[in-house]
């Protein structure tokens, strides 16, 4: 499970390097496989988007939930081309790198610095500066939708 949030530079390549405390479980858990893709739930027009990076058996349940999905559905449709049109497989080198296809660090106005985001199953990598203008966002906004759906939740 994969949880906290690490400031990463990208280097000249267009490369991040896995935090160390995440590469011995993403070794025993995808043997270093990886998909990256681009992420739908916070994509809006005129602000950078985010990635999700999932581990291979993570990515294939994904996967197997979109392809049930009816044909016909036109949002179906939508999911399909945009998660899976845009899906990178990517492999973590022995240094713990990976490389960010330069499609998708442009779809997330990437360019030096990120920030990888545990999300339980997979990871969100953010352009910085984004990440905090969300993160602001979020903790100064009054946004409730949804919050009725979270009432039988409790820390």
């Amino acid at each position: 499970m994969f949880r906290g949030t690490s400031s990463i530079n990208l280097d000249g390549k267009g490369r991040l390097a896995i935090p160390t405390r995440y590469r011995e479980e993403l070794q025993e858990c995808c043997d270093c496989q990886l998909v990256l893709t681009v992420a739908v739930n916070e994509r809006c027009i005129g602000e950078p988007g985010c990635l999700w990076l999932y581990p291979l058996a993570e990515w294939e349940k994904l996967e197997q939930t979109i392809n049930k999905l009816p044909t016909l559905n036109k949002m179906a449709g939508k999911l399909r081309r945009f998660v899976i049109g845009n899906a990178s497989e990517c492999e973590m080198d022995n240094q713990g790198r990976l490389l960010l296809p330069e499609k998708l660090r442009s779809f997330a106005n990437m360019d030096k610095k990120i920030v990888l985001v545990g999300q339980l199953n997979k990871f969100e990598i953010w352009n910085e500066d984004a990440w905090i203008a969300k993160e602001n966002e979020w903790m100064n906004g009054d946004d409730v939708e949804g919050l009725e759906e979270l009432g039988s939740l409790s820390f």
